[in-house]
């Protein structure tokens, strides 16, 4: 290490040599490059810095945590509310009876206790829901019969809000428990929540999902601990500084009174259930999120499933943002409740930004190196670990929070899920400038599999989605950063090696992983459904 080629002679030929000081000279080509990069850097780096600030909200107001069995009231004996459960399913053929028999188990008097099935389907579902449901309105092996509707309508209307809102109009429940049809809820999930309702103002209680399939693949795996970090920090965070946070469409439990005085669900935006939390929470309403309580789910298993539903949410996320955020910020919110609304409804405009970064990067690599390690290590260094080390570390304290004993074996995964944040960018992107220019998309579904054991095949092959351009256009962007670290490493600017093989890793895994599955399954024969379910992208 201390031989002339070894690492001190490369420390000291490559950042102590002022031979060629002063030589270079910045001109308007250099800054028409740089700025832009470094204007998406400081951006970038700001929402670095507020994951940041949610693991500083979480900690400072560990104390204002809700626990289920700590309501500040309870309803007496005899006084419970009327409950009515909402299942709105979409072509779920393969979950859809895991679903029903999991809600006719939960525990709750049946005098105050009503289920409805919000059929949309459009393909033999139909048929297998009504079956179910039949089954359990008369009785069904050990269980007595059920107080379960099954609601099927011949359109699409509104998707799933309108679903929802439809089944309002027929409700007998004065709380109204959401469900989707990949969840599989608890016996005990209705009475952990309902006395939270016996506080005046409480609107809604969301609870935190868990994985049925953690460990079906490494994707999967990955998936988890993207979502712990949004269910710990950002819902534990925000929901314990008393600022908006939002129902995640399901596992959670509405007040009916507070989504009739929010205005009911609207389907203008494809994150319906984001919408209503803004518009419930400005007109007073108060949400309670119950870490401790949980609901198990099935994770998309295929990277094209998944960049669907990722996609969905990036996209209804920014149209929340177009309608909502003007109200929020003219309102008499607090000042911090409006920055934090702010960072949320608009948190996924870093996708395009990244584009942007990838775009300028080798070149202000290049440019860069001929200004000096000391201005490198003063700006570039700071910025990089603002918006990509925070990152690592929202991640790392989710994982401590929930597995304390295990959490370790999150850094194996460090690489991997930050390489498959860049690998969303192309699709995410996509999603997000429809969103700002207006263009319109289906409710683009994500299917479900029923699948939770490591080797077990998909039956569902049917809602395949089609790959399009975008895996081609991932792949090529591989290359362009595959060049670049071939650059990196021939002018020997080692450092930056790793950062860049993360783009390569994470554009080749999601450009490859979309093309690769299920191309066994066709040519062994195996159709793939003419018709898939419809997406925006």
């Amino acid at each position: 290490m201390l031989a002339p080629k070894g690492l001190g002679g490369y420390l000291r030929s490559h950042y102590l040599d002022k031979t060629f000081q002063g030589i270079y000279k910045l001109d308007w080509f250099d800054l028409s490059l740089l700025i832009p990069y470094f204007v998406v850097m400081v951006i970038l780096a700001f929402y670095g810095i507020h994951r940041y600030q949610l693991v500083w909200l979480y900690y400072r107001n560990k104390k204002n945590a809700s626990k289920w069995n700590e309501p500040v009231a309870r309803f007496g004996e005899g006084q419970l509310p009327f409950v009515t459960i909402q299942l709105p399913i979409y072509n779920e053929q393969f979950v859809i009876d895991r679903l029903i028999e999991a809600c006719c188990r939960i525990d709750y008097p049946r005098d105050r206790f009503e289920i409805q099935v919000l059929d949309d389907s459009t393909d033999e579902t139909v048929e297998v829901a009504r079956g179910i449901v039949e089954k359990y309105a008369a009785g069904f092996g050990d269980l007595a019969p059920q107080p379960i509707v099954y609601l099927h309508r011949t359109n699409r209307y509104g998707y799933k809000a309108g679903a929802l809102d439809e089944g309002l109009k027929v409700a007998k429940g004065d709380l109204i428990a959401i469900f989707d049809a990949d969840f599989v809820p608890p016996p005990e999930w209705v009475m952990q929540v309902v006395h939270h309702f016996a506080e005046p103002g409480i609107g809604m209680v969301q609870t935190r999902w868990t994985h049925l399939n953690r460990d079906y693949s490494f994707l999967t795996q990955v998936e988890a601990i993207l979502l712990d970090g949004h269910f710990v920090l950002e819902h534990g965070g925000r929901s314990r500084a008393g600022v908006f946070f939002n129902f995640n469409g399901t596992a959670g439990m509405w007040r009916r009174e507070t989504i009739g005085e929010a205005g009911g669900w609207q389907h203008d935006t494809l994150t319906e259930d984001t919408d209503l939390s803004y518009r419930a929470q400005m007109v007073g309403w108060k949400f309670k999120y119950l870490q401790d309580v949980e609901c198990p789910a099935e994770l998309p298993i295929e990277m094209t499933a998944f960049k669907t539903q990722q996609a969905r949410w990036a996209k209804g996320l920014i149209q929340t943002g177009k309608k909502i955020l003007p109200r929020v910020l003219k309102s008499d919110a607090p000042f911090h409740t409006k920055l934090e609304a702010w960072y949320h409804l608009t948190a996924n405009l870093s996708y395009p930004l990244m584009i942007v970064l990838s775009t300028l990067l080798m070149p202000a690599m290049i440019i860069r190196s001929y200004q000096g390690w000391v201005q490198m290590l003063l700006i570039d260094f700071p910025l990089f670990m603002a918006s990509t080390m925070s990152v690592s570390s929202f991640y790392l304290v989710s994982q401590k929070e929930l597995f304390p004993k295990t959490w370790w074996k999150t850094f194996l995964y460090l690489p991997f899920l930050m390489a498959l944040g860049v690998g969303l960018t192309i699709t995410n992107t996509k999603a997000v400038l429809e969103a700002l220019f207006g263009v319109k998309s289906a409710f683009a579904r994500t299917p479900k599999y029923r699948v939770s054991a490591k080797g077990e095949k998909s039956q569902a092959k049917v809602y395949r989605k089609r790959l399009g351009i975008v895996p081609w256009i991932e792949l090529a962007i591989g290359c362009y950063f595959t060049a670049t670290v071939w650059y990196a490493i021939s002018s020997e600017n080692y450092f930056t090696v790793p950062f860049l093989l993360l783009f390569v890793l994470g554009y080749w895994y999601t450009g490859l992983l979309s093309l690769l599955q299920g191309r066994f399954e066709r040519n062994s024969g195996t159709s793939v459904h003419e018709k898939p379910y419809p997406v925006g992208i």
